[in-house]
């Protein structure tokens, strides 16, 4: 019997061959011994969608899975948590300071991550070069506050192919509380989720809380891949694995946030991410959620940017590619490198315009570890910079204002971020569709009692 064609509701994310592209860049990336197969990826991509074309990709698949790691590759990259363990650089962490006034700080991180969130959310997807164009256009450049409906010009989104900016219900002036996102979905979740299982919840728990709260589709990429894997009876870290081309995209990094907020230290606010991030990520994917989870839980206790960052590094294996980037970068600022050469520099090795590139832990680990150094401490102009350098632009506020947050607290956010959100967040996470900020810092003081 001929097969009949995919129906068109099912999404590119849940159809392995859609992004064959993907696949052979990352695992090129990830040192695996494929170049002399990249002419049967091409050939591959070029087929019509169908039946067969998914049926090769899934033969693909199994060659991936099987090859070695090339000769000469400078990278270990464990993904296991023991081995990661193994292979951290532990004497990069230094003492923090003595904690004050953690409430403010808890209300800071969670105010900080959906006001960040906000700022990015219009333009989320817009190539880097449209984003300036709109700002430049709005007389917003360098930016400086939250954007209109009314800052758009219809021939800078046609230039960008951006039209459907346009369409976007999460400009300033057109909301009245802080609209649903996943970057902020997950962070409520993971507070429902320590509700459920309390604070040593395993990787399986963690899908069951997504498949509780949240239906299939408000999950995207390596998630919507693990959830689809899990649901074929697929355990982590299997989930994660499975044709998946996402697997170090930025997915887990926007997920690691609460777990920094509650954990008592770096190691176990690393240990908890790594937890969440094993069951739809593997390597330097799950090293994102792991070092932005150790820098917020640093955070509590310094406000010093350069040791926050250097403690959520010592939590990563110090031979892999975020780490490697990340001290280049380092060096680069202690060098006195300009801001704009830093931006520069992450454009010339990633391309916003490839979906890969663009939604990469790595790229946007840099942009984000950049907007904190050059931000200088300052809440709008470290959101701003790492919403204005492009790539995913509401994860990267989002986790930048996080940071941020924790480190000054709450009264250090000026007013201008906060009101126009009446203190109120709407999710997709059932039962919780419009919840009061307040309350949800008041829960993570319960959640942090919990390692008493």
């Amino acid at each position: 019997m001929k097969p009949v064609k995919t129906p068109e509701y099912f999404h590119a994310w849940e159809h392995y061959a859609s992004e064959l592209k993907a696949e052979y860049q990352q695992s090129y990336e990830e040192g695996l011994d494929i170049e002399m197969y990249k002419e049967l990826f091409d050939a591959t991509i070029k087929l019509n969608d169908s039946p067969y074309k998914e049926k090769i990709a899934s033969t693909l698949n199994e060659l991936v899975n099987d090859l070695p790691i090339r000769d000469g590759y400078e990278f270990n990259e464990p993904s296991d948590l023991e081995g990661i363990k193994k292979e951290r650089n532990l004497s990069l962490i230094e003492k923090g300071q003595a904690r004050v006034d953690i409430k403010d700080k808890i209300k800071g991180a969670w105010y900080g991550r959906i006001c960040g969130c906000l700022l990015g959310k219009p333009v989320e997807g817009a190539w880097t070069s449209t984003i300036v164009d709109i700002l430049k256009y709005s007389n917003n450049y360098p930016l400086e506050r939250y954007m209109k409906s009314t800052d758009l010009n219809d021939e800078i989104l046609e230039k960008g192919n951006a039209k459907w900016i346009s369409k976007n219900k999460s400009f300033i002036d057109l909301i009245k509380c802080a609209p649903f996102d996943d970057d902020t979905n997950y962070t409520v979740m993971a507070q429902c989720m320590i509700d459920d299982y309390g604070v040593e919840f395993t990787p399986t728990q963690v899908l069951e809380t997504w498949m509780k709260y949240q239906p299939k589709n408000a999950y995207c990429t390596a998630e919507r891949v693990a959830y689809m894997n899990f649901l074929k009876s697929y355990l982590p870290p299997h989930t994660a694995i499975y044709k998946n081309p996402y697997r170090e995209w930025i997915g887990a990094q926007i997920r690691g946030d609460y777990y920094g907020y509650i954990a008592p230290n770096i190691e176990k606010a690393a240990e908890l991410a790594w937890r969440d991030a094993s069951i739809s990520h593997i390597k330097n994917g799950i090293y994102g959620e792991m070092l932005i989870s150790a820098m917020i839980a640093y955070a509590k206790e310094s406000e010093n940017i350069l040791d926050v960052i250097y403690a959520g590094l010592s939590q990563i294996p110090q031979n892999s590619r975020l780490y490697t980037q990340a001290m280049e970068l380092i060096e680069d600022y202690k060098n006195c490198v300009c801001k704009e050469r830093i931006f520069e520099k992450i454009n010339e090795r990633y391309n916003y315009k490839f979906n890969h590139d663009w939604c990469h832990t790595i790229s946007n680990a840099l942009i984000v570890i950049a907007s904190l150094l050059y931000g200088e401490g300052k809440f709008g102009k470290s959101i701003c910079m790492a919403v204005e350098a492009g790539f995913d632009t509401d994860c990267n506020g989002a986790t930048v204002g996080s940071i941020i947050g924790m480190m000054y607290g709450f009264n250090n956010i000026e007013k201008c971020w906060v009101e126009p959100i009446n203190g109120m967040l709407e999710t997709q996470i059932l039962g919780h569709d419009l919840v009061k900020i307040d309350d949800l810092v008041n829960k993570t003081f319960e959640h942090i009692d919990l390692f008493k």
